[in-house]
C-alpha cells in the first residue's frame, strides 16, 4: 500500500471501526443551517470508456464525494482485487480544491496507447484531515499520493494500488460529511462535554451516532477529562436504532441487563443528548435486552446557563446593559465601581456572585460582595478566566507553563503540563463545561488557537492539562478569544484590519470582517450572540451579516464564565 508523503492520518490509517457507510444517503443540514440553505448532495460519475491513467485517477479522486453504497462509484475506478480491499472509511484528506491538484503520469499521453502499466503521482494542497473515527484535524501542507494502474483485459485502465481513504475539496466537504457532537460526561458525572465527529450525511443519523458513542472512544486529546457511561462490554445488539413516536429503541447486548439504575440513567442521558445534538427528534431513549425494557431513568446534569445579556462598565456603572440603562449585579457591581485603578478585564461567575478581574497594575483579583482579593501578582499576566467550578486561571504571557488556578479562598494551584511546547500565550478561556480550555499560543514562530483537556481532582481543582489539540493557525496577532457555545471559539485577529474567526472545536472555521476599530470580544451561548468593543467605546452586535452599534461610552466589555 502506497502512503502519502506527509504524515497525515487521513489516507493511510488502518480501518478500525471506520466511518459508517451503511444506510441511504440524503441531503442533510450543516451545523446551524436551516432547510432552505441545503445544497443538493454532489454526485460523481463513473469511469469514461477509453480514459487514460491520469483521467482514471482524476475521476477516482472526484468520486470521493459520492458515498452511496460504500463509495461504489469510486470502486468502479479500481481493479477487481483492489475493489475488495480498498477501505474508503479509513479517513478523508481535505484539500483546497480540485483545480489545485497536480496529476502526473509516468506514461506520456502519446505513449498511453501502447502501455500496459502506469505510475501516477498526485500532489494535494491539504487543509485538514478526518481520521477513521470521524475526528477532524487541521493539516496544512503539500502531500504526494501515489497510484499504480494497469490495463485490464477489457482494454480499460484501472487502479491496482491506492492508499485507503478518500479526498474531498474543502468547499464540498460539508456537503458530503456532517459534524455530529458526541456527548461524554466529565469526570464528576455532572456535565456533558461535546466531542465533534464527521460522518457521511444520512437520512437518519441515529444509528451512526449511537454506534459511534457506544462502540467508540473519546478523542485522544479529550479523553483525560471525560468518561463514557457505557461500559466496554455493552454493545448494540442490532445494527439499527429505530425511532418510533420520537422514542429511540436501542437494543443492547446482555451485559446491560446487570447494570445498576445510576449507570443506566447516565447512559440514557448521554445518548439522548447525543441524538438531539445530531438533529434527531427524540423525547426518550429506551434500552432493551432481548426485548425487555431496562427502565432507564434520567441523570441530573448541570445545564448551560441561559443567555443573560451583555455585561459592561459604562460611565462609572457596571452591570447588564438593557437599552440605555445599566442593570447592576447584586453584590459585585458596587464593588467594581468602587475600584480606583483602571480596570482591564472583568469575568463574571454564572451566578453573578463574584468576578475575576485584571486591574491597571496587571495583577489578577477576585471580587465578591464586600471583598477584593489579590490572586496573582506575577509580572506580565494576561487576562484571567474564571471557570464553572469557581477557579480563576492566570498565566504570564511569556511563561505558558506557569499556569495556575486560584480558588475563592485565594489559594493558587499549579496546573501541570500546560502547553509544554509554547513559548508565549496571549489569551485563554475555559469552556462552559470546565473540561476544556482554549488558548492562543506561540509555538516556534507560529501562532495557534489550541484546546486541551482539563484534568481535575475529586474536589474539582484543576491539576493538569492534557495534550494540546491544534485548531487553526493564525497569521495575524489575536486581540480576543471567547467561547461561542459549547463547540466553537471566536477569535478576534489583526488589530490593523480586524476579523472575527469562528472556529469549530474539531471542525472547519470561517472568517468575517469585524468592526474596523475592534479591540475586545465577549462570547455567548451561540455564535450570533457575540459582542465586540470598539476602541472609542462603541459596543457592536451582529445584525444579519453586518455589525450594528448598540451602545457607546463603554470602557470595559465584560465576559461571563464559559464565554
Amino acid at each position: 500500500m502506497l502512503a502519502i508523503a506527509l504524515a497525515l492520518t487521513a489516507l493511510v490509517l488502518p480501518a478500525c471501526a471506520g466511518l459508517p457507510t451503511s444506510g441511504d444517503v440524503a441531503v442533510g443540514l450543516k451545523l446551524g443551517e436551516s432547510p432552505q440553505d441545503v445544497d443538493i448532495l454532489p454526485v460523481a460519475s463513473g469511469p469514461i470508456t477509453g480514459a487514460g491513467p491520469e483521467e482514471i485517477v482524476e475521476g477516482f479522486l472526484e468520486a470521493g464525494i459520492t458515498t452511496t453504497e460504500n463509495w461504489d462509484t469510486a470502486r468502479d475506478f479500481l481493479s477487481p482485487s483492489l475493489q475488495r480491499s480498498w477501505s474508503p472509511s479509513a479517513g478523508v484528506s481535505i484539500d483546497v480544491g480540485t483545480d489545485t491538484r497536480t496529476i502526473t503520469s509516468s506514461v506520456p499521453d502519446d505513449e498511453v496507447e501502447g502501455a500496459d502499466t502506469a505510475e501516477v503521482q498526485v500532489t494535494l494542497d491539504l487543509v485538514a484531515s478526518v481520521d477513521d473515527s470521524g475526528g477532524y484535524s487541521e493539516a496544512l501542507g503539500s502531500s504526494n499520493v501515489a497510484f499504480t494502474l494497469q490495463r485490464m483485459e477489457s482494454g480499460e485502465w484501472r487502479i491496482t494500488q491506492a492508499p485507503d481513504g478518500v479526498v474531498i475539496d474543502e468547499t464540498r466537504f460539508t456537503k458530503v460529511f456532517e459534524g455530529y457532537p458526541l456527548q461524554y460526561f466529565d469526570l464528576g458525572w455532572s456535565r456533558l462535554v461535546p466531542d465533534m465527529r464527521w460522518f457521511p450525511r444520512r437520512q437518519s443519523p441515529a444509528t451512526t451516532v449511537t454506534r459511534a458513542l457506544i462502540g467508540g472512544e473519546p478523542s485522544g486529546w479529550l479523553d483525560p477529562a471525560v468518561q463514557n457511561a457505557f461500559p466496554a462490554d455493552v454493545q448494540l445488539a442490532q445494527d439499527a436504532v429505530p425511532i418510533v413516536g420520537q422514542v429511540a429503541d436501542v437494543a443492547l447486548t446482555r451485559p446491560a441487563s446487570g447494570l445498576d439504575a445510576a449507570t443506566l440513567a447516565r447512559m440514557r442521558t448521554q445518548l439522548q443528548a447525543t441524538l438531539r445534538g445530531a438533529g434527531v427528534a427524540v423525547t426518550q431513549v429506551r434500552f432493551t435486552v432481548d426485548g425487555r425494557d431496562l427502565g432507564a431513568g434520567v441523570a441530573d446534569v448541570v445545564e448551560p446557563s441561559a443567555e443573560v445579556g451583555t455585561l459592561v462598565l459604562q460611565n462609572g456603572a457596571f452591570g447588564r446593559i438593557v437599552g440605555d440603562e445599566i442593570s447592576p449585579l447584586t453584590g459585585i457591581s458596587s464593588e467594581i465601581t468602587a475600584i480606583t485603578q483602571p480596570i482591564v478585564s472583568i469575568d463574571v461567575a454564572a451566578d453573578d456572585s463574584r468576578a475575576a478581574t485584571q486591574l491597571g497594575d496587571q495583577h489578577v483579583y477576585l471580587i465578591g460582595e464586600g471583598s477584593l482579593d489579590e490572586l496573582d501578582s506575577r509580572p506580565g499576566l494576561i487576562r484571567p478566566s474564571l471557570d464553572s467550578y469557581g477557579y480563576t486561571w492566570s498565566v504570564p504571557a511569556g511563561a505558558p507553563t506557569a499556569l495556575q488556578a486560584s480558588g475563592s479562598d485565594a489559594v493558587a494551584h499549579q496546573v501541570a503540563t500546560a502547553w509544554p511546547s509554547a513559548s508565549a500565550i496571549s489569551h485563554l478561556r475555559v469552556a462552559p463545561d470546565g473540561a476544556r480550555v482554549a488558548a492562543v499560543v506561540t509555538v516556534g514562530k507560529q501562532m495557534w488557537v489550541v484546546v486541551a483537556a482539563v484534568v481535575r481532582d475529586s474536589a474539582g481543582i484543576p491539576i493538569e492539562l492534557g495534550e494540546v489539540k491544534q485548531l487553526t493557525q493564525l497569521f495575524e496577532p489575536a486581540t480576543g478569544l471567547s467561547w461561542l457555545g459549547a463547540d466553537r471559539v471566536g477569535v478576534l485577529v489583526d488589530p490593523n484590519s480586524p476579523r472575527l474567526l469562528t472556529q469549530m472545536v474539531g471542525g472547519p472555521g470561517s472568517a468575517e470582517a469585524a468592526p474596523s476599530n475592534a479591540i475586545s470580544i465577549a462570547g455567548a451561548r451561540t455564535a450570533s450572540g457575540v459582542r465586540i468593543l470598539g476602541a472609542n467605546g462603541e459596543l457592536f452586535a451582529h445584525a444579519g451579516s453586518a455589525w450594528r452599534e448598540v451602545a457607546s461610552g463603554v470602557s470595559v466589555l465584560a465576559t461571563r464564565v464559559g464565554e
